[in-house]
């Protein structure tokens, strides 16, 4: 599964599949400029860094 990953804020998003561009499941990144987003593995944001995953479209996400 593939995430949307804000680089401004280090939040990750789950990605609307099949939708154009970085739509996410909980609409956050539609104001943001295309440049600061990026399509990513979810898997691979599980195991380090500081990422965090959105409340909205994560069970064990934090905040929005």
């Amino acid at each position: 599964m593939d995430g949307v990953l804000n680089e401004a804020t280090d939040k990750l998003h789950k990605y609307e599949s099949g939708q154009s561009d970085f739509q996410t499941t909980c609409g956050a990144t539609s104001h943001v400029a295309h440049d600061h987003l990026r399509l990513v593995p979810v898997e691979q944001t599980a195991t380090g860094g500081d990422v965090n995953r959105c409340g909205r479209c994560f069970a064990d996400g934090d905040s929005y």
